[in-house]
C-alpha cells in the first residue's frame, strides 16, 4: 500500500451493523499493509478538537519561567518538556525540535494502584490555564471510546476472543503528549521528531492543518496522510505488532515542519495496564522473532532513556528509534 486510506468507522460502533465485517476488513488491510489509516465517524465533534487545540496553544503561550516551574522530573514524568531537551532514545542524532507537555492516565494521589506501580499518579496541570484539565480529560475519555472500538475491530480481524485485547486496557498506562513545533528553516537539518516507530499499542491524533507528519512506505519513500476535516489519523504501535505476531505493522514516521508556521499536536498513545506482558497471541509470521515486553518495565525504560545522561542497556527493550 502506497497511500493511507480513509475509513468511516461508523459501522464499528455496532457489531450488528450490516457493514461491520467489511469495515473490519478495511481496517485490517490498512493495519497490515501500511500500519496507518485516517478515520471518520468517531462521534467526536470538531468543536471538541478545536477547543483542545486552543488549550494546547494557551499552554505553550505561558511565560517561559512558569513552564520551567512545571517541568518533568525523573520522579514524575509529567509536565513541561523544554525545547530541544530530548534526543532520540538510543542517544544518537540531534535533539528534536519541539517543546512538549506530558500527560498520563489521570490517577488520584491515593489510588491503590500506585502501590503496585510508581509510574501512576496525578498530572501536573498548568495553573495559568485553569480550564485545560477539564477540556483535555473530556477529549481523552472520547478517545478512549474510539480506541476501544478500534481494538474490538482488530480482535475480530485477528480472530481473537472477544475483549482479549480490550481487557488489557483497564487502568491503562495510556498517555498523551502536547506538542509545539516551531517552523524549521528550509535548509535546516534535523527534525521536529526524528524517524521512529511508536512503542505503544495504538496512536490516535487529530491532524494539525499546518501538516508536517510523514509516513514511510515499504519502498522507503515518505508520504503525507490525507485526512479529511474532522477526521483522525491512527497508527499501529510496537505492542500491537507484537501481539499480532508481526501481522500488524508498526510503521516509521517523522515530523518535519517547514511550513513557516507554528505547529501544534496532541497525540494519544494507548498503552495497556502496568502488569500486562505483551507476547504474540497468534503464531508469529515467518521471520518475526521479538521478545515479550512487560508494559510497566517498557514504559519506565522509555521515560528513563529520554534523559540525555541515560543510556539503554541489555535490559532495555527496543524503543522505536530508527537510524536516519
Amino acid at each position: 500500500m502506497d497511500h493511507i486510506p480513509t475509513i468511516d468507522i461508523t459501522p464499528l460502533h455496532d457489531p450488528a451493523h450490516v457493514d461491520y465485517d467489511r469495515t473490519v476488513q478495511r481496517v485490517m488491510e490498512a493495519c497490515t499493509e501500511i500500519g496507518f489509516l485516517s478515520i471518520t465517524g468517531t462521534g467526536i465533534p470538531q468543536e471538541t478538537v478545536s477547543e483542545v487545540r486552543r488549550c494546547v496553544q494557551a499552554i505553550f503561550g505561558i511565560d517561559e519561567s512558569a513552564k520551567w516551574d512545571q517541568a518533568i522530573t525523573r520522579e514524575n514524568y509529567r509536565g513541561y518538556i523544554p525545547m530541544g531537551f530530548f534526543t532520540p532514545n538510543d542517544g544518537s542524532g540531534k535533539a528534536d525540535k519541539y517543546e512538549g507537555y506530558k500527560l498520563h492516565y489521570e490517577t488520584a494521589a491515593d489510588a491503590a494502584i500506585r502501590e503496585d506501580c510508581a509510574l501512576y499518579g496525578p498530572n501536573v496541570w498548568p495553573r495559568e490555564t485553569p480550564d485545560a484539565g477539564e477540556v483535555i480529560l473530556d477529549y481523552w475519555v472520547q478517545l478512549d471510546r474510539v480506541a476501544d472500538v478500534l481494538l474490538g475491530a482488530i480482535e475480530a480481524g485477528l480472530g481473537l476472543p472477544d475483549r482479549q485485547l480490550r481487557d488489557a486496557f483497564r487502568d491503562p498506562m495510556t498517555n498523551m503528549t502536547l506538542l509545539h513545533y516551531p517552523p524549521q528553516a528550509p535548509d535546516e537539518d534535523g527534525y521536529g521528531i526524528h524517524p521512529h516507530k511508536d512503542t505503544d499499542a495504538l496512536t490516535i491524533i487529530a491532524p494539525d492543518p499546518v501538516g508536517g507528519l510523514e509516513v514511510q512506505t515499504r519502498d522507503g519513500g515518505w508520504i503525507t496522510p490525507n485526512c479529511p476535516q474532522g477526521g483522525f489519523i491512527v497508527n499501529i504501535g510496537d505492542m500491537l505488532e507484537l501481539w499480532s505476531g508481526g501481522r500488524l505493522k508498526s510503521t516509521p514516521h517523522r515530523v518535519v515542519n517547514r511550513s513557516g508556521r507554528e505547529r501544534y499536536s496532541f497525540p494519544y498513545f494507548a498503552v495497556p495496564r502496568h502488569d500486562v506482558v505483551v507476547a504474540p497471541l497468534l503464531n508469529p509470521l515467518p521471520g518475526f522473532d521479538r521478545p515479550s515486553v512487560h508494559c510497566g518495565h517498557w514504559s519506565a525504560e522509555i521515560w528513563r532513556t529520554n534523559w540525555p545522561d541515560e543510556t539503554a542497556d541489555e535490559a532495555t527493550p527496543e524503543l522505536g528509534t530508527l537510524s536516519d
